[in-house]
């Protein structure tokens, strides 16, 4: 996952709530540090994604292969 997906997913899902959880919310699985910490630290956009959906409970069916887009048609 790179780092426009991760930030993509996190929109995607969180919405309005995503600039505050990217911020305010510490998550004990990337170190006890925000995911915006997290990324400044250089821990793996998919490890802070999966930590923030383990935090956040989102159902497994919306936390794999979000944050890409769609391929072009041609």
């Amino acid at each position: 996952m790179r780092r426009s997906e991760f930030h993509r997913a996190v929109e995607d899902e969180f919405g309005g709530r995503s600039v505050a959880l990217m911020r305010d919310l510490v998550l004990g699985a990337v170190g006890n540090r925000t995911a915006a910490e997290a990324l400044e630290s250089g821990v793996p956009p998919r490890e802070i994604w999966a930590a923030l959906c383990a935090e956040m409970d989102v159902p497994p069916e919306r936390r794999y292969g979000v944050g890409r887009l769609e391929p072009r048609r041609h």
